[in-house]
């Protein structure tokens, strides 16, 4: 499985970005999909994860209620809607896949296949 992200980009505070992570190599179907970021001089950070039918999902405390995570695997594809975006959002943004229906939460090693991210900034 690859998992290629798009949809970074430049984005002044309070904006929105939709982000796509798109899957080659199998069907997206048969796995749980975590977006993550990484800061600037900080640790990786889980921040949203879907189940395989998408019926699930979970986000952490600092983009709850702002970000949306979706999927259409139709399309082998998973989307994180980022809006009312703050500087602190800025970092490297990348999907995850663990093959398993539901997430099982967000540590490095729960996930076999990851994207090589792409970069979001936020500036005030």
């Amino acid at each position: 499985l690859q998992l290629v992200e798009s949809g970074g980009g430049l984005v002044q505070s309070g904006g929105s970005l939709g982000l796509s992570c798109v899957a080659s190599g199998s069907t997206l179907d048969e796995y749980a999909i975590a977006w993550f970021r990484q800061a600037p001089g900080k640790e990786r950070e889980g921040i949203s994860c879907i189940s395989t039918s998408g019926g699930s999902t979970n986000y952490a405390d600092s983009v709850k209620g702002r970000f949306t995570i979706s999927r259409d695997n139709a399309k082998n594809t998973v989307y994180l809607q980022m809006n009312s975006l703050k500087p602190e959002d800025t970092g490297i943004y990348y999907c995850a896949a663990d093959h398993s229906f539901y997430c099982s939460g967000y540590g490095f090693y729960d996930y076999d296949y990851w994207g090589q991210g792409t970069q979001v900034t936020v500036s005030s």
